[in-house]
């Protein structure tokens, strides 16, 4: 007796209808013959069974307050080649003395609710901390992080956006987090005013990090100046603590403009720290160089990054969504590059976070989505919601 049997199903390995049995949140048997009683059965009609989404970079604790934050910072952010980075994020962080759980549990709800929808069930989720959110956004997402854990995977990351030698009392309040139960080290070590200032940030946050057993996730040059050098130094860093495999860089919008030496010795200390990255190209006129990361086996993903806020006015926390419009910013247009993208919102994107068993395999998770389109590529171009989620082998949404 299986938990849950879908039948008619196509996937990416096997363009004939197969069969897909679950039971006990994992996938026990794929095939044409696979038969049996089920607790229930779910008719796929032909329709793509892949794994289920996951959404490598979202600032949670922020979603839907642009408003709030005012459209200064989304302009300082996105304008002139990304030069005014740093000063969009100053413009966009005074809102936060207003940060409470009372207004950022409903906003994060309707969040995850979206993901669900469209069959995101993992979420490497930012919250800002430092002296004005204090840590208001951690604990929103801690409870969060609980209320829908047998839906939604959240991966809570403490973030001193703000910097951490710029905002005295940051380390302390980071090392507070990770004592309540945050999941992840946050960085953003580029908006220190100094290098020495930078590699203390990288060096700071890795030191909790190790102290705490907790991967890391860094905001890396993020701005539009070829000057900028943190990745580098994470790379460096995560070497020499023997974290390889447990770090993640996010954005690195600066690699665009590097020259291309250095650019090559940069993709040779990527893999030899087991750096992966995640890339957000629809919310910043520069984006990592995708193509070439993935041609040189450098593991991306590719996140939402925001939803509404001083960063980026739209978003649905639709990882389908996401690909469609990358597709185009990253010029990956090709039928070959939509099965790339594809993967860099479910298997590659997983890999990225240290997510294990997250594919459609005979002993895999049974985090699988059902969708209405037969192929990668029509799934990409409309971006649909899927038929039916599924998430540790129980429909969560059809």
């Amino acid at each position: 007796m299986y938990d849950l049997l879908i039948k008619n199903a196509k996937t990416r390995k096997n363009q004939n209808k197969v069969n897909i049995a679950i039971q006990n949140g994992k996938i026990i048997a794929i095939g044409e013959d696979v038969t049996g009683d089920s607790n229930q059965d779910i008719d796929a009609q032909g329709g793509l069974v892949t794994e289920s989404f996951v959404n490598g970079h979202l600032h949670l604790d922020k979603v839907y307050t642009l408003q709030m934050a005012g459209e200064e910072a989304l302009k300082e952010y996105t304008g002139g080649g990304m030069g005014g980075a740093m000063t969009g994020i100053e413009r966009a962080a005074d809102f936060k003395s207003s940060y409470d759980q009372s207004w950022i549990i409903p906003n994060v709800r309707k969040a995850c609710d979206l993901a669900i929808k469209y069959g995101n069930t993992h979420i490497r989720a930012f919250a800002d901390v430092d002296t004005k959110a204090r840590l208001e956004g951690v604990k929103a997402l801690l409870k969060m992080r609980e209320e829908y854990k047998d839906r939604l995977e959240l991966q809570v990351v403490a973030f001193p956006q703000d910097g951490v030698a710029r905002e005295p009392g940051a380390k302390e309040l980071v090392r507070q987090a990770l004592e309540l139960g945050a999941d992840v080290v946050g960085g953003i070590p580029w908006i220190e005013f100094t290098k020495e200032e930078e590699q203390d940030h990288v060096d700071s946050m890795c030191s909790l990090a190790k102290e705490f057993d907790k991967p890391v996730s860094m905001l890396l040059d993020d701005v539009g100046d070829m000057e900028e050098r943190t990745l580098e130094m994470l790379c460096k860093h995560s070497i020499a603590m023997g974290w390889q495999g447990r770090v993640t860089a996010q954005h690195c919008r600066a690699m665009e403009l590097y020259p291309e030496n250095y650019f090559r010795k940069l993709v040779s200390l990527l893999k030899k720290a087991g750096v992966g990255v995640v890339s957000d190209p629809h919310t910043g006129p520069l984006a990592a160089r995708v193509k070439d990361l993935v041609a040189a086996g450098v593991p991306v993903a590719l996140g939402q990054d925001d939803i509404q806020d001083a960063y980026y006015p739209f978003g649905e926390n639709n990882m389908l969504q996401i690909a469609f419009l990358a597709s185009h910013l990253l010029q990956l247009l090709t039928f070959d590059d939509t099965e790339l993208l594809y993967d860099m919102i479910t298997t590659s994107a997983a890999r990225v976070l240290g997510i294990t068993g997250h594919e459609l395999v005979v002993g895999g998770n049974a985090d699988l989505v059902v969708l209405d389109e037969e192929d990668v590529y029509h799934a990409i171009w409309y971006h649909r919601a899927p038929v039916y989620v599924i998430k540790n082998g129980k429909v969560i949404n059809r």
